[in-house]
């Protein structure tokens, strides 16, 4: 995927464009970690690059239950989604972050307006009481917001691990020559 979402024709387009762009930075942070350093946290916070990529998955599929009204998960499973735990690998992780962006964009595909209404869940801190629905339009910008925040800790706990960063872990992923200016990523080798 190039660094930059290409043209768009609308704006379903535009907004789901977005997402997997975001989505796609996020997923590059672990590119070549083992299991181990997917779950590590070497900053300051409890933050790993898996269990960010296990959040991201998680609030996806939140969003897209409540977009068809269906349940959502108890306040207290938030917190336990932003682990990587010791039973769970790297590539069970994005098979599912994969497949609850598949999923997100087969609900929004489907929805034929954005202005549809979604209600505001409750009994959570984070959204207002006063609010009692936003638009599928508003989940999108939201979840490409959660997404970007997410993909900005991906890659300082990633550079906390190994010194590697984005473009030269996007060169690696992507299989982009070495040029005087970027050096893809390879393991073993710090960041310079």
């Amino acid at each position: 995927m190039p660094v930059i979402v290409p043209p768009v024709a609308d704006e379903r387009e535009g907004l789901l464009g977005y997402l997997a762009q975001h989505r796609y930075v996020l997923r590059t942070a672990a590119h070549g970690l083992t299991d181990e350093q997917a779950r590590a946290t070497p900053t300051a916070s409890a933050l790993s690059v898996g269990g960010l990529i296990k959040h991201c998955a998680s609030v996806e599929r939140t969003w897209m239950n409540t977009i068809r009204r269906g349940p959502r998960p108890s306040p207290d499973a938030y917190q336990k989604g932003f682990v990587m735990g010791p039973g769970e690998t790297l590539d069970g992780v994005l098979a599912e972050h994969e497949s609850a962006a598949r999923e997100t964009d087969e609900v929004v595909r489907g929805i034929a307006d954005l202005g549809q209404a979604v209600p505001a869940p409750r009994g959570v801190p984070w959204c207002p009481p006063d609010v009692e629905a936003w638009s599928v339009r508003w989940v999108l910008l939201h979840l490409i917001t959660e997404t970007a925040r997410h993909a900005g800790h991906a890659d300082i706990v990633r550079e906390s691990i190994d010194g590697a960063t984005a473009y030269p872990l996007m060169a690696a992923a992507e299989g982009w020559p070495a040029t005087s200016w970027i050096q893809p990523w390879r393991p073993g080798e710090a960041a310079e």
